[in-house]
């Protein structure tokens, strides 16, 4: 059950990898993340955490369209929890086909019987069969490992003692209601925006509702606009488009150590919102540390899609349409 997963997720930071065949493992300073989904979430906030980590994801088929040269000096993962994600293996193959430096992490299929039959390095995650998107402690220990991030792996692990899953869940709980009968939109720093990513498709994927994310100051400069229902500057009517901003709810991931001109912009956006009658909420990322602080609001997030989905009457952990996709795919 989803909130199982939910409860269990600071178990996973107990997770020691062990990296197969580690003598073919070439740590390199640059990293291309061959990954779909949730299997690229950890590299995603890995990057978030500090920009200066060359780590470049790859989620489309194929490799990333850079130079030759730079791909040769590049460690490539390919990163699929299943281990069958048709994007991930095709560009694995391709790495291959070019003789480029490659290491796979999965729970097993294709992927891991590929780095078997071609004597490459990879780690076998644990198959616990909970979604990719629940799994993030494992692949973010296992990522940790292959890329050689001792001290991040170090402080990673630590979570395994400081995160309180239920202390969440009444907070969750409360904004999933209020945000009964509406389309989520989750804005973040550009710092946080892996954290806004991964709140848009827990939502979408567990609480089976259209969810959407962007990032300040970008947003400042465009989106924002779309949502001006006032006629004009001095006008008290509102446009004719009032009908479908009323339907979205602005969630605000607030971070004391974003940029204090960036906290200003998001205030102000609340109160320009706010003004224009749109539904706005401010939630803050807290915790002890950086990892701890991304896993806290990952965790608020897992139970506001949860609780959405049950007072929806939805089935939270699985992904139908996914697989229905998948199956049409395959023909």
């Amino acid at each position: 059950m989803m909130s199982d997963a939910i409860k269990n997720f600071p178990k996973q930071f107990k997770y020691n990898p062990k990296i197969e065949n580690q003598s073919k493992l070439k740590r390199k300073k640059k990293v291309v993340i061959l990954g779909m989904g949730g299997s690229h979430l950890a590299a995603d906030l890995i990057v978030g955490m500090n920009p200066k980590y060359e780590i470049k994801v790859h989620s489309d088929y194929g490799l990333p369209n850079i130079d030759g040269k730079e791909l040769q000096k590049s460690l490539i993962i390919a990163s699929s929890y299943s281990g069958n994600t048709e994007e991930v293996i095709d560009g694995l193959n391709k790495a291959l086909a070019q003789n480029l430096n490659v290491a796979v992490m999965a729970t097993g299929g294709k992927l891991i019987e590929i780095a078997k039959e071609k004597g490459l390095a990879y780690i076998e995650m644990p198959n616990e069969g909970i979604q990719p998107r629940s799994a993030l402690g494992y692949g973010l220990r296992a990522l940790l490992k292959l890329i050689g991030m001792r001290e991040e792996f170090k402080q990673a692990g630590e979570l395994k003692k400081t995160l309180n899953p239920e202390e969440l869940e009444q907070q969750g709980k409360e904004l999933a209601e209020k945000l009964r009968g509406h389309v989520p939109v989750i804005y973040a720093s550009v710092k946080n925006k892996a954290v806004a990513y991964n709140w848009k498709i827990k939502l979408n994927e567990t609480g089976k509702i259209p969810a959407f994310y962007n990032v300040i100051p970008e947003l400042n400069h465009n989106e924002m606009t779309g949502f001006d229902i006032f006629a004009g500057r001095d006008a008290l009517q509102c446009v004719s488009t009032k009908n479908l901003s009323d339907k979205f709810y602005f969630i605000l991931l607030r971070d004391d150590e974003d940029e204090p001109r960036n906290l200003k912009r998001m205030e102000i956006l609340k109160k320009l919102y706010e003004d224009r009658g749109l539904k706005v909420e401010i939630v803050e990322i807290t915790g002890e540390s950086r990892w701890h602080k991304i896993s806290r609001s990952l965790l608020l997030a897992d139970w506001t899609a949860f609780y959405i989905a049950v007072q929806y009457g939805l089935e939270a952990e699985q992904v139908p349409m996914v697989e229905e996709f998948k199956s049409e795919v395959r023909k």
